[in-house]
């Protein structure tokens, strides 16, 4: 088993420009955190949502079903709900409702006490031309580092 789990959503910094960042605690059951652990886990295409009674879930988190879990498994897909004290809460839900943004997991890991947590982030969703930006500047840093090797 190995010990640094860290699975990360790298489509989310390309697709959205991160305003802030937050790392919530996940409510999960026997079979889903076992199944972490073994990093058998995608946060790619998931997203953050409130419910009615005002609580954050994450959704289209996919966990794989553990092997020796047999009629004690999880479903894959469900949602999850997201551990964040009430006034996180509050400011996150005012934040998303007023502005039109949204929010993304970035990292799913497992803290030194052995408990996963989900890092967040208020997010506002990017334009083409934004994406084009940020591939450029990817480009020409490749560029550089290239350049920098061969010099030395």
């Amino acid at each position: 088993m190995q010990k640094n789990i860290n699975i990360q959503n790298k489509k989310a910094r390309f697709e959205y420009e991160i305003i802030d960042k937050l790392v919530a605690g996940i409510q999960l059951t026997g079979t889903e955190i076992k199944s972490i652990r073994l990093s058998k886990a995608r946060i790619t295409e998931s997203f953050c949502e409130f419910n009615e009674r005002g609580e954050l879930f994450v959704i289209n988190m996919y966990i794989e079903e553990y092997m020796y879990g047999h009629q004690f498994n999880h479903k894959p897909t469900s949602e999850r709900r997201l551990l964040l004290n009430k006034r996180e809460l509050k400011s996150l839900k005012k934040d998303v409702e007023a502005k039109g943004n949204t929010i993304v997991p970035l990292r799913l890991f497992i803290n030194e006490k052995g408990y996963a947590k989900l890092e967040i982030a208020l997010a506002k969703g990017k334009k083409l031309h934004d994406k084009r930006e940020t591939m450029k500047d990817r480009d020409t840093k490749r560029d550089l580092a290239r350049i920098k090797k061969n010099y030395n």
